[in-house]
């Protein structure tokens, strides 16, 4: 048996309860064959894969807060401080019912190849909480919020875990979670990325996700000798990520015709009117059925349904494991030409092969979408100088390393003679400079 083949075995053994992190981890090692076959007797030695597949810490812990009825309520909170060989664990905070141990362990596993990616010194990390901020006042966001850092700050700092925004975590969480931390500690430090503008906060963190993700489809395209003028563009979601490629895919000449949300998604032919979507999302935290109201040109469906209408490029930047098989033969017979991921693992291994199999140029979200933990790197940045860069010097940054990010994916799937297969590239890439670090580093 290869030492691969061992690996998977013990961790599927080991978390046998945890679809979504086996998935991530058999994902990332079936890739991985050719390099670790060419170092298999030191990689072995080493237990480098074992020590890369199990995290450094996983902490788990209550986090009882009170509601605006006076009732107590209790949620569990989340860190999986998975490697810190290149850099601080980095990774963001998700707020969500659906949060349990298993989708924090995957979503830190992908992080750790996601910040490598970046070039920048950041290691992987994740958090969260099953606590769902929907349909919560300000206060009660607020108590929840102060309970969790209360006993999450014992394990963070700014050389040590840095956590950021994730699903259900925006400017309005990070800021009671960075109030609750400076109050214990006393330190006004550069903790917690995605603060607001007026207490260390980056300018272009909010676009940088979605504007990112354009950005290293824009290259992708131009490499294979396409532009983005014109292109026909589905996009999933209706979040922060969503918003913002939305955004940047019309700026490019593209448009969007679809976006969703967890009840249905909405169709419309005439492109997507950002600057309403930003009212009912940003502003108002409604569903689409209000943007469908507003906009003549719209048709709200319930339901899935984002990608069975026709289009050149599909962005699925929702969440994990929505992008199906059957989606994916849907959208190959429809004639799309490139899916990137703007969510963390959207697209099941099964649709990702098929897109693979049909010729689709897909890239994987630990490459398509790393521009917002860049940007979250470059707000550490900031901090550390006690400076603050103009939108466009940030912006111009993140374009650079995301360009650099579709070279360094396209180069390394060459050198192992797997020309196109981006998944393969991001990994290896990815993997490359972790593993050169832990075992320069030794047995730690």
């Amino acid at each position: 048996m290869s030492y691969v083949d061992e690996v998977l075995a013990r961790v599927k053994a080991k978390n046998a309860s945890e679809p979504e992190f086996l998935q991530a981890v058999e994902e990332v090692l079936e890739s991985l064959r050719p390099v670790i076959e060419a170092h298999e007797e030191q990689y072995k030695k080493e237990a480098l894969l074992e020590r890369l597949t199990e995290p450094d810490r996983q902490i788990k812990f209550r986090v009882p807060w009170v509601d605006d009825n006076g009732q107590v309520q209790v949620n569990t909170g989340y860190r999986v401080q998975f490697n810190n060989a290149i850099g601080p664990y980095k990774g963001g905070l998700r707020l969500h019912p659906s949060v349990n141990i298993g989708i924090i362990k995957f979503l830190g596993f992908e992080q750790v190849f996601k910040n490598s990616l970046t070039g920048l010194p950041i290691g992987g990390g994740k958090g969260g909480s099953d606590f769902d901020p929907k349909g919560k006042s300000d206060r009660e966001i607020m108590a929840f919020c102060q309970s969790f850092i209360t006993e999450l700050y014992k394990y963070i700092g700014a050389d040590v875990d840095v956590p950021a925004g994730d699903i259900g975590t925006g400017a309005r969480e990070i800021g009671y979670m960075y109030g609750q931390y400076k109050r214990i500690t006393g330190l006004y430090e550069g903790v917690l990325t995605g603060k607001g503008l007026t207490y260390g906060g980056s300018l272009a963190r909010t676009e940088a996700t979605g504007y990112g993700l354009l950005y290293l489809t824009r290259e992708l395209m131009k490499c294979h000798g396409m532009d983005m003028k014109d292109k026909i563009c589905c996009v999933s979601g209706s979040g922060n990520v969503a918003i913002y490629a939305v955004e940047k895919a019309q700026q490019m000449g593209a448009k969007v015709v679809t976006v969703s949300d967890s009840t249905g998604w909405i169709y419309d032919p005439e492109g997507i009117d950002v600057a309403l979507l930003k009212e009912v999302k940003e502003v108002k935290r409604a569903r689409l059925t209000e943007y469908a109201a507003a906009r003549p040109s719209a048709q709200y469906h319930e339901g899935r349904g984002v990608w069975q209408i026709k289009c050149d490029i599909a962005l699925p930047c929702a969440t994990q494991n929505e992008l199906l098989i059957d989606d994916a033969k849907a959208l190959v017979a429809n004639g799309v030409t490139a899916v990137c991921e703007g969510a963390n693992m959207p697209t099941t291994l099964e649709a990702t092969k098929y897109l693979q199999d049909n010729g689709v140029l897909f890239v994987c979200g630990k490459a398509s979408n790393a521009g917002g933990v860049a940007t979250s790197a470059l707000e550490m940045t900031q901090n550390s100088e006690r400076l603050s860069w103009t939108f466009d010097e940030v912006n111009e940054k993140l374009e650079q390393i995301m360009i650099n990010i579709y070279h360094n994916i396209d180069d390394a799937a060459k050198r192992y003679g797997m020309e196109g297969n981006y998944v393969a590239g991001a990994n290896i890439a990815g993997f490359e400079k972790v593993a050169n670090a832990m075992l320069a580093q030794g047995v730690c």
